[in-house]
């Protein structure tokens, strides 16, 4: 059965052949030659068809004369009728010449108009055609563009020099209610405007492109229209270029009824090229943008994009997972509790989730999640692969226990802050923030460790050192990158080295010391709405402001381990595969050494070991803790290595 857009193709292919008889009919005139002409008028052939032949339909879209849309389809002719090149080489004398000039239009079209020629008339303006660049401009040879040449068969792909810089969203399945609300303002934005007043430029903000993306294109499928995103970082700075590729975008547009997301999040705001192509573009235009957009010269309306609610995700992960039919009894709750994803994103990790065994699928789907929100962290911070087990953590019982509440926390954040609705009492105090405290090497990393072993989460290292900037403003910019980025998937969060941002609140002097404790204020904000679990790491508990501390829901002080510590340390500290012989635990732990520097002393070991082809001995870990104490220019005592080798 033959579709409608193959009979629409079928049609529009006879109507452009009868349109390029007629005009070949003219030129066979002027050469003084008879012609059969076409054998069908075009009016019968349109009036079979449901939408209006692509010639008829771009002229009445660009607003071509009756002479700019017979050289438009004299210039179509040289191409796709060897005949009608022929005639125009015939026309002009030369046989080396079968192609279309201006002068040989102006003297064979009828209704003929030197304008026709202007730069800001349709077919130069919009290039539906190109002038070569050398001579004389009405002798030069004149080419249709190709993207219009395939429109006027009825083709659909982009102009190529568009196509590396666009992509086609898809519309969406659905909207959940909240977004579908945005997606109907905006609608009504462009449905509401005047025919003679340009469209106002609609501005979608918010963290996650997925969510903006997926409102634009459903109102744009309400409108009928097709939309393409192109990223911000693609625009031209010349002028000139900037220029041209707004009216071919602008063309497009008009061709293939579309609309353009330009997305924002890729280009720095200091930039003119957005400014200036928001601007010149003259169609349906929305911005993808993390924050506000202010334009002194065109209509702008807003929308602000927020994650769909805990309700809503619940809802869409239900509804994509419906077909799998497993036993995920606890598991959507659990991953909504954890990440927050646009709804594409839960259609697209549902769908990724395909597994034999359905057992598997509740620890797939979490795999899963934590793969898709990694690859746009791990360009902020370092992800470090948790291995380190509660075993392996020694501590004394209070710290220890407090580190297995704090994993509680954020296991049953759910319950407590939505199903008991402590949400809906505000949202300060809701991220669950952790300050580690203690000398280097006393296991607040390995604790941060066994935390995201516990809970199945990835866990990403933050320099603070390396975010603080001396530039006003650039601090908290870093600060809200890492936020941002880290909120879809809830992975917790070491900063490491917070002495170099926190301290006690200096005496404000100059504007300085002002934005430096407002950068401490932006951190813990940050921290207290943060969905996942933000730990801040120190060595200096005692210079820490009061007040700061206070906002810190779990304070975690990690002590220099006693001997009875130490020795359980050395228990622990060799894998099960590294060949040991005759090592005294209680020896070693008089050695006055945190886990850090046992840690460093056993790796030494066993490379001396390996070298030999010996197990593991005292004497092998004598050298090494040599070694280790000659980094901090000392040497371990005779009473602490009393006794290790004979």
């Amino acid at each position: 059965m033959t579709s409608s857009r193959d009979r629409w193709l079928a049609l529009n292919q006879q109507y452009l052949m009868a349109a390029l008889a007629e005009i070949h009919q003219v030129l066979e005139q002027r050469l003084g030659q008879s012609s059969t002409g076409s054998s069908l008028e075009l009016s019968t052939i349109a009036s079979e068809m449901q939408d209006p032949p692509a010639i008829e339909a771009l002229c009445t879209s660009f607003g071509l004369t009756s002479f700019e849309r017979q050289l438009l389809l004299l210039c179509a002719g040289v191409e796709l009728d060897a005949s009608i090149a022929s005639t125009c080489a015939a026309l002009q004398g030369d046989p080396r010449h079968p192609y279309v000039t201006f002068s040989l239009a102006l003297s064979c079209l009828p209704d003929s108009h030197w304008s026709a020629l202007y730069p800001a008339r349709p077919l130069r303006q919009w290039h539906f055609i190109e002038v070569a660049s050398s001579g004389s401009l009405t002798r030069n040879p004149l080419q249709i563009s190709e993207r219009v040449l395939h429109y006027l068969t009825g083709g659909q792909d982009l102009d190529m020099r568009l196509s590396s810089l666009v992509e086609r969203v898809p519309i969406p399945q659905s909207l959940v209610p909240s977004h579908q609300a945005l997606a109907e303002r905006l609608t009504a934005s462009w449905i509401t405007t005047s025919a003679r007043e340009r469209l106002p430029v609609v501005q979608l903000c918010g963290d996650d492109s997925g969510n903006q993306w997926a409102i634009a294109a459903r109102a744009c499928a309400s409108l009928g229209l097709n939309l393409h995103v192109m990223p911000a970082h693609v625009l031209p700075s010349a002028p000139q270029d900037l220029e041209t590729l707004a009216r071919l975008w602008e063309r497009e547009a008009a061709l293939s009824q579309s609309a353009l997301v330009l997305d924002c999040r890729s280009r720095s705001d200091s930039s003119n090229a957005i400014t200036q192509f928001i601007e010149k573009l003259n169609s349906g235009l929305i911005i993808a943008n993390p924050d506000r957009r202010h334009l002194d010269n065109r209509t702008l309306v807003t929308l602000d994009v927020h994650s769909p609610t805990t309700q809503e995700q619940e809802y869409v992960w239900r509804d994509a997972l419906n077909a799998m039919n497993a036993d995920l009894n606890g598991t959507i709750t659990a991953l909504v509790s954890q990440f927050n994803f646009s709804s594409p994103t839960i259609r697209a990790i549902c769908t990724e989730t395909q597994l034999e065994n359905e057992s598997e699928i509740a620890s797939a789907l979490w795999n899963n999640c934590r793969l898709r929100s990694r690859p746009r962290l791990e360009d902020l911070a370092q992800r470090i692969r948790p291995a380190a087990t509660w075993e392996e953590l020694v501590l004394p019982d209070p710290e220890k226990q407090l580190l297995q509440e704090m994993a509680m926390h954020v296991r049953q954040r759910m319950t407590v802050y939505e199903t008991w609705e402590f949400a809906s009492k505000g949202s300060r105090g809701l991220g669950i923030s952790a300050l580690f405290a203690g000398l280097s090497g006393t296991g607040k990393t390995m604790a941060a460790e066994v935390l995201a072993h516990e809970l199945h989460l990835d866990l990403y290292r933050i320099d603070l050192s390396a975010v603080v900037s001396k530039y006003i403003g650039e601090t908290e910019k870093n600060l809200r990158r890492v936020f941002d980025t880290a909120e879809q998937g809830g992975a917790i969060l070491l900063f490491d080295e917070a002495d170099a941002l926190f301290g006690k609140r200096s005496e404000v002097k100059d504007s300085h010391d002002r934005h430096a404790n407002i950068e401490v204020s932006y951190l813990l904000q940050r921290m207290e709405a943060y969905r996942g679990l933000a730990i801040l790491t120190t060595n200096l508990k005692n210079a820490l402001d009061t007040a700061f501390l206070r906002r810190i829901r779990f304070i975690v002080q990690f002590p220099f381990p006693d001997a009875t510590q130490r020795a359980d340390i050395w228990q622990h500290i060799f894998p099960t595969a590294t060949p040991t012989q005759n090592l005294d635990v209680h020896k070693l732990a008089r050695l006055s050494a945190s886990g850090g520097n046992i840690r460093n002393m056993a790796v030494y070991a066993a490379f001396l070991a390996a070298e030999e082809r010996e197990a593991v001995q005292m004497k092998h870990l004598l050298r090494a803790a040599r070694v280790e104490f000659a980094k901090f220019e000392k040497s371990p005592t005779e009473a602490e290595t009393q006794g290790w080798i004979a």
